[in-house]
């Protein structure tokens, strides 16, 4: 579990089956949040929300693998909060069930996204940009906030490494593409969110990750 001390509310921590890196991010002022990739333990969640005394108004999904929304019904029906995805996930969303009964975990309905997301789009708080960054998945995003030099990379970028390319709509050339185009060329001293494991920074990737150097 990392918590870091910015001018927005951050805190990272794993949930779900899987370990996924579940991250809520929150306006101190108007105490609005999102939570991004709410991967399972919604119990967990919801007391993070309750004890930052913050309120969910979006869950945001860097892509549709399962380990990354199966909280996503519950937290939504507790919360309200509507859930966003980029619309080339949604037939990994939609195959739910079948991505559970291959690794094994209890399978509970997930209702659709309410929203598609877009390249650039302006997140409803905290100033976040989504960034579609395809090749661990058709539709993965990463979330940028600029101002607080924090990077949410989902399973696209991990410490010293990468997301993997070999299930459903993976695409090597095209998440090299994302990092080098797209991440690579944020500031070198930015955190970097990985989807499981410990954060890293984009500058440190640059010059030492095992597969895609800058």
């Amino acid at each position: 579990m990392t918590e870091q001390k910015t001018a927005l509310i951050k805190e990272t921590f794993p949930v779900g089956p899987l370990q996924c890196n579940c991250t809520i991010v929150g306006d101190p002022i108007t105490k609005k949040a999102i939570v991004i990739d709410p991967g399972g333990d919604p119990e967990i969640i919801l007391s993070k929300l309750e004890a930052h005394g913050l309120k969910a108004v979006a869950l945001i999904h860097t892509h549709a693998h399962l380990d990354h929304f199966l909280a996503s019904g519950e937290i939504k029906k507790k919360t309200g909060a509507p859930i966003h995805l980029h619309k080339e996930d949604k037939f990994l969303w939609d195959n739910l069930e079948t991505q559970c009964r291959m690794f094994g975990v209890p399978y509970n309905p997930i209702p659709d996204p309410d929203f598609w997301l877009n390249d650039d789009q302006e997140l409803p708080c905290c100033e976040g940009v989504a960034m579609h960054t395809p090749g661990h998945t058709p539709g993965s995003m990463c979330f940028h906030f600029e101002k607080e030099n924090l990077l949410i990379a989902g399973d696209t970028l991990f410490r010293r490494s990468i997301g993997r390319t070999d299930l459903w709509g993976g695409d090597f050339k095209a998440i090299e593409k994302s990092i080098r185009d797209r991440l690579y060329t944020l500031d070198e001293e930015t955190t970097v969110v990985t989807g499981h494991g410990p954060d890293t920074r984009i500058g440190e990737e640059i010059r030492e990750n095992s597969i895609i150097r800058g």
